[in-house]
C-alpha cells in the first residue's frame, strides 16, 4: 500500500468521525453526515480502499473511541440499536467504489440502500420491523438522498481537480 493510499485511509476515517459528532437527533437514529463521508469515501478511494477506511473507521470506534455519532464507542455502540447501520458502512462504502468509473450515481444509491436495509433489519430487532421502519429508515430518506447526491457531485469535482 502507497503512503498517499494510507493518507486518503486516514483522512476519510477521521472525516467520517467528524461527520458523526455533526448531530441532529431523530429518534434512536441519529441524523448525522456519516453517511456522506461514508459514500464520498467509496467514490474517491475505490471499492477496495472505501472499504478498509470504513471499516477500519468501525473497528476504532468499537475498541473504544469515541467516534460514532454523540461521541460515542465501544462494542455497546456497534451491538446497540444503531449497530446494523454501522456494521454496514464498510459495505456501502465498498459497493458506491464499485462504480467509481462509469456507474457511480448507480452504486452510490445502492451503497445507502444497503445502509438502509441493514439499518433497518437490525434495529427491528429491538423495535420491532414497523416501528423500525418508522423511526430508523423513513425520516432519514430525503436527507441521505441528498447527501449521496452531494457525495457524488464532491467526488466528480475532486476528479477534475486532481492532478
Amino acid at each position: 500500500m502507497k503512503a498517499k493510499e494510507v493518507a486518503l485511509i486516514g483522512l476519510f476515517m477521521a472525516l467520517t468521525a467528524i461527520g458523526a459528532q455533526i448531530r441532529i437527533p431523530l429518534g434512536p437514529v441519529p441524523f448525522t453526515m456519516q453517511v456522506f463521508f461514508v459514500i464520498l469515501a467509496g467514490l474517491i478511494l475505490g471499492a477496495r480502499l472505501g472499504f478498509i477506511s470504513i471499516a477500519l473507521y468501525d473497528l476504532l470506534g468499537a475498541l473504544g473511541l469515541p467516534v460514532f455519532a454523540g461521541m460515542k464507542g465501544g462494542l455497546a455502540v456497534v451491538i446497540g440499536p444503531t449497530g446494523g447501520y454501522i456494521l454496514a458502512f464498510p459495505i456501502a462504502s465498498g459497493i458506491a467504489g464499485l462504480g467509481r468509473d462509469r456507474l457511480r450515481v448507480l452504486t452510490a444509491y445502492l451503497g445507502l440502500a444497503v445502509i438502509y436495509i441493514m439499518g433497518w433489519a437490525w434495529l427491528s430487532r429491538f423495535l420491532g420491523p414497523e416501528k423500525a421502519l418508522k423511526l430508523g429508515v423513513l425520516p432519514f430518506i430525503a436527507p441521505d438522498l441528498a447527501k449521496v447526491a452531494l457525495a457524488l457531485v464532491v467526488a466528480r469535482r475532486y476528479e477534475r481537480l486532481k492532478p
